[in-house]
């Protein structure tokens, strides 16, 4: 009797993928009880680089955030060195510094932290600690004891010497401790990722405690780039071990999106494409490059701000409901969305580039002069993205961001259908929508056509409000953690929830890639609009295909009354 080698061989394939598929359904059934007997947060498997890693779950964010030695194991018994690579660059000094700040003002820094900033300037630790205080604008009485803490430390990104001598001064103040655990904070250019992490890899590393590398965007410049940075770093580090940070997943309402639509049963019913018309999601900012514009004209508003705060909105929007809050099941949803969304096509967007207002005192992009001459590249971009699957099939999501813009704006819009049905004849009814306003003065509301008082049957279009400030401040005004503040202790922490993993990134990437190649190939010019309007007009008559936008509704900012 003849045997079928190939068939058998298939055979085989197929029977050890049932087997990894079946051992994943019992981990993740493992994890599942974990979580429901004893609130415990996820246990991943350490790397040989990483002997103590415990991974805190949101599972265990139910309750306040804090770092007790029973949430967090030996992370007050070992010493804690982190280091800011960058230190003396401007994402340093304006987040990174202001946002340990934060943690140590609130308690949340572990007993034993040391922050050590490394960067090529030569610059004396009391000049470095002056500078970095600049940016503390609270908290006077413990400005002092937190830069005790800091410390500085000259050395080149690609030297190995200097980060075996930093290596050296780091496991000098780890002494006298059970171990030390070490963070790196890329606050660096990406021309300098990989050789830095060569460095640490060969030379920085903790050996007696869990090692964790924080990156900060961009994250390549395209798909291919952005494969090629993630093969090297993945060389070097485990995705346990990186954290890919997205500032705006650390943002109060970007999070809200997640109780919002889960913790609700009245949404889920009403979540698709039935009885949701359109989905916008836009990104103002007021002013324009202001001098860092040969910066800014590496990447364009696509890349800085399109392919990755917007779409991790749009994936927290639209993604399926995940099996628990446990962060790989957050992310999983989240990465599976993204692969059904279809790449962008010219057709699918509009991009412009700011002229100068009318007045002509607000200047023009090109009267940076630190942009190229002739330079094409977006300030603006307005595209359509669509999503195949059962749920969002022929849902338009609307992803709007700017520069120079009418306000400063971050907000989702949820629009529903208008009512089949309409009674009220005199009256042409308005879509209802859900609106999540990301920034500035945090809401949610929603807006509804309602009876107008008095002795009429009159309808009128208004909204319930939930303002973060009139419902939880004191008396208006409210203080809520900064998104950097949020993601560090979520490093600390070992949470990797609101961290992009690398599938999702490459998906993000292969969504934008093909036009933005097309963009810069094809030499597309972008639509002018003034400084200060609210976008090229061909950019508002592109939305209006897809969003109705009631021109006699505006939001108003309720005042509270005075105290009594």
């Amino acid at each position: 009797m003849e045997v079928d080698v190939e068939a058998l061989k298939r055979e085989n394939e197929q029977l050890h993928a049932a087997i990894k598929d079946y051992r994943a359904r019992l981990d993740s059934l493992e994890l599942a009880n974990k979580q429901a007997l004893h609130c415990a947060p996820p246990v991943h498997p350490a790397s040989a680089d990483a002997p103590s890693s415990p991974s805190m779950s949101r599972n265990t964010r139910n309750g306040p955030l804090n770092l007790s030695r029973e949430d967090t194991g030996d992370i007050n018994t070992k010493a804690l060195t982190f280091v800011v690579l960058g230190a003396s660059g401007d994402l340093a000094k304006k987040k990174t510094y202001p946002a340990l700040f934060g943690l140590h003002c609130a308690g949340l820094l572990p007993k034993h932290t040391q922050i050590v900033g490394f960067a090529r300037s030569e610059i004396p630790a009391a000049d470095f600690r002056a500078q970095i205080s600049k940016a503390f604008n609270t908290h006077k009485d413990k400005q002092e004891e937190f830069l005790s803490r800091c410390h500085y430390f000259r050395g080149d990104y690609a030297s190995a010497s200097s980060f075996e001598q930093l290596n050296t001064y780091m496991t000098e103040k780890e002494k006298g401790h059970k171990g030390g655990n070490r963070i790196f904070y890329f606050a660096i250019p990406p021309t300098v990722f990989v050789p830095s992490a060569h460095s640490i890899k060969e030379h920085a590393m903790s050996e007696h405690g869990w090692n964790r590398i924080v990156i900060e965007k961009p994250f390549g410049h395209d798909s291919a780039s952005a494969r090629q940075l993630d093969k090297q770093l993945s060389a070097l580090f485990s995705e346990e071990q990186m954290f890919r940070i997205d500032h705006y997943l650390g943002k109060e309402m970007v999070q809200n999106l997640m109780a919002l639509r889960f913790a609700n049963e009245i949404f889920e019913p009403i979540w698709n494409r039935h009885n949701i018309a359109s989905v916008q999601i836009t990104f103002k900012e007021p002013f324009g490059t202001e001098g860092r514009g040969g910066y800014f004209d590496d990447f364009g508003i696509i890349r800085d701000v399109m392919q990755n705060h917007l779409i991790q909105i749009l994936a927290l929007v639209a993604m399926e409901p995940p099996v628990s809050l446990a962060a790989e099941d957050v992310r999983n949803e989240k990465a599976k969305l993204l692969r059904a969304v279809p790449p962008v096509s010219l057709e699918d967007i509009v991009v412009g580039q700011y002229g100068r207002d009318k007045s002509g005192e607000k200047p023009s992009y090109h009267d940076d002069k630190t942009v190229p001459k002739g330079s094409i590249t977006p300030t603006y971009a307005t595209a359509v993205l669509r999503i195949n699957n059962s749920r969002w099939k022929g849902t338009p999501f609307i992803l709007k961001c700017g520069k120079a813009l009418n306000e400063r704006k971050a907000e989702v819009r949820i629009q529903f259908h208008k009512p089949a049905n309409n009674l009220f004849l005199d009256s042409a009814l308005a879509p209802n929508e859900l609106v999540v306003r990301v920034q500035p003065d945090e809401a949610v509301y929603m807006k509804m056509t309602i009876k107008k008082p008095g002795l009429t049957a009159e309808t009128v279009y208004t909204e319930m409000d939930l303002s973060y400030k009139h419902r939880f401040g004191d008396h208006g005004h409210i203080s809520l953690p900064d998104a950097y503040e949020r993601l560090i202790l979520d490093v600390i922490r070992g949470d990797h929830n609101l961290f992009v993993r690398d599938d999702e990134l490459l998906a993000a990437w292969d969504i934008f890639t093909p036009v933005l190649h097309s963009l810069e190939e094809q030499h597309v010019e972008p639509e002018t609009y003034e400084y200060g309007s609210r976008g090229p007009e061909k950019a508002l008559k592109f939305i209006e295909r897809y969003y109705t936008r009631c021109a006699a509704y505006s939001w108003q900012d309720k005042q509270l009354p005075a105290k009594v």
